[in-house]
């Protein structure tokens, strides 16, 4: 369930090759028509079968076990490749910030998300967290200095979240069964902590590279859901022989296409377009993760489902074809070549 960088307005100085310690707010990266169309396509297509990907996966492995080796492994591989391209040394004020994030977004978006789906379809989960887009814009709205949204945006939200309440109404409304509560939510939980980790990241001193702070939040945050697994008795139930191949090959996707690819995608746009239109691929994800669902793990769609999802997509319009920028929004920065 991110995004964020900090205010452009006082961009810090370049790291040399030498390995300078990076300092300040990072600089947006640069911006092009076929960069957006990529990270956009990433993020709802490639984080749409995520959630596929994590039913598979919580087959042979336990939910916050899953989520901590994804990350943790993505992080290992990640952060001396971003090192090695942003020629910069991350400080302590960096790692702090990226320790913030990291378990905002990892531990409690993400982690909750792996675990709900004990109970909760995948397809259905994927609609629960499209509640992002929501909390984003208020988060964003909220804090000091924030944009309010526009009236289109307000309509596309209250349509949004009113489509999610149809879809976890009482039993058998709408013709189908009831969302399990609890999941439910755990899922609404994890999406406002999403929201919230992903606002903060732009006003907070991550470093400048986005993919080293993408690899420096997936060290944090999977750090985080392994201590969590721990305490949780997760690793001391664990049985290696439970963990089938299709298991094995949902957890290596999920670190490649998820958090390699996908998160970075994530981390890009959030430093070139508005909080609220980054936060539209929970409307589109549900569409991609029911059909997945439906298709390769037998799961339902019912009537409530069905219309569910196509009220949340009447509002992702409602909000991408929304003016977003504000008068007094900075132009996009250009930033190394690693962005």
């Amino acid at each position: 369930m991110n995004r964020r960088m900090p205010s452009v307005a006082e961009a810090a100085p370049e790291a040399n090759a030498t390995g300078t310690t990076l300092a300040g707010p990072r600089s947006r990266p640069a911006v092009t028509t076929a960069r957006l169309a990529a990270a956009f396509a990433a993020i709802y297509l490639i984080w749409g079968s995520t959630y596929l990907a994590i039913r598979f996966g919580i087959e042979g492995f336990p939910p916050l076990l899953l989520a901590g080796a994804r990350h943790v492994i993505a992080g290992i591989v990640l952060f001396p490749v971003a090192r090695y391209r942003s020629g910069g040394r991350p400080t302590a004020r960096n790692w702090r910030a990226a320790a913030l994030v990291g378990i905002l977004l990892l531990l409690f978006g993400n982690g909750a998300v792996c675990w709900s789906e004990q109970t909760v379809p995948s397809g259905v989960a994927a609609i629960l967290v499209a509640t992002v887009s929501l909390w984003m814009v208020i988060v964003e709205w909220l804090r000091p200095g924030g944009a309010r949204p526009s009236g289109r945006v307000f309509a596309g939200l209250a349509l949004g979240f009113s489509g999610l309440i149809f879809l976890v109404g009482p039993s058998h409304f709408g013709g189908g069964g009831r969302v399990n509560p609890i999941g439910a939510t755990v899922l609404a939980l994890g999406a406002l902590a999403w929201a919230t980790g992903s606002v903060f990241s732009k006003h907070i001193e991550l470093p400048r590279s986005p993919l080293l702070g993408t690899a420096m939040q997936s060290l944090a945050g999977g750090v985080a859901l392994l201590i969590a697994a721990f305490l949780s008795g997760e690793l001391s139930a664990f049985d290696a022989h439970r963990v089938s191949l299709r298991s094995a090959l949902a957890l290596l996707y999920l670190i490649v296409f998820g958090s390699w690819i996908g998160f970075t995608a994530y981390t890009y746009l959030l430093g070139v377009a508005p909080p609220g239109r980054v936060g539209t691929y929970a409307y589109v994800n549900p569409v991609v993760a029911m059909f997945l669902g439906w298709a390769f793990a037998g799961e339902p769609v019912t009537l409530r489902t069905f219309s569910a999802a196509a009220v949340i997509l009447t509002a992702v319009v409602l909000v991408i074809t929304a003016p977003h920028r504000t008068p007094n929004e900075p132009e996009p920065i250009p930033a190394p070549g690693e962005a």
